[in-house]
């Protein structure tokens, strides 16, 4: 269980498949199809190591479809985990939606549901805190829970490489080759966008 942090941490949101391990053939359903991109794990224990908190945020319906159980999923995420730490990495968390879009839940990415519990578990304000993904869905999520929407040409966007983005991605979405060229423009331009200022009580 994710502890509570500060209101101002650092937090970076980053989707799973397509952004941090290539996509497979169909769905993730054991540890062994469980391949890290190119460089993927490394950029984040680069973020790590400048003071960010990196929580992931993915759809998973193959779990509600029953294609893999959570014993499955568990092996999956400990073998993601040990892989990270192996370079230096971290993840402080996992959150996923097992649901399959004709559910209608409020978690499924676009919807903002999942990333909403990630602010409300850590007591976060998501305004301008990157979400990084590899799909429309993801950058629709970011924009809708008021992130900072970010897409990576890796997973399914490769095919948009060299090309503009469709309209369905939300105007601010910002592109990068693949996650360690995310985190170089992240670190590259100092901390996050700055917050609202927050009330003081009792003015």
């Amino acid at each position: 269980m994710p502890q509570r942090a500060s209101p101002d941490m650092k937090l970076v949101i980053l989707d799973r498949n397509g952004t941090i391990n290539a996509e497979g053939d169909e769905y993730i359903k054991s540890p062994e199809e469980w391949v890290p991109l190119p460089g993927a794990l490394e950029a984040i224990a680069r973020l790590n190591h400048a003071g960010f908190h990196v929580v992931v945020a993915a759809n998973l319906e193959g779990l509600g479809r029953g294609l893999y159980d959570v014993a499955s999923l568990n092996a999956i995420h400990t073998r993601m985990h040990k892989l990270l730490a192996t370079v230096g990495g971290r993840l402080d968390a996992v959150f996923f939606c097992p649901h399959s879009p004709d559910e209608a839940c409020s978690c499924r990415k676009p919807q903002p549901g999942l990333l909403e519990q990630i602010g409300e578990r850590y007591g976060v304000d998501l305004a301008g805190v990157p979400a990084v993904g590899d799909n429309a869905d993801d950058a629709q999520a970011a924009a809708a829970a008021g992130c900072e929407p970010h897409l990576v040409l890796t997973g399914r966007s490769a095919v948009l490489r060299g090309r503009p983005l469709p309209p369905e991605f939300p105007p601010q979405t910002r592109v990068h080759a693949d996650l360690a060229a995310f985190v170089d423009h992240l670190i590259s331009r100092g901390e996050p966008l700055e917050r609202a200022p927050r009330p003081v009580p009792g003015a």
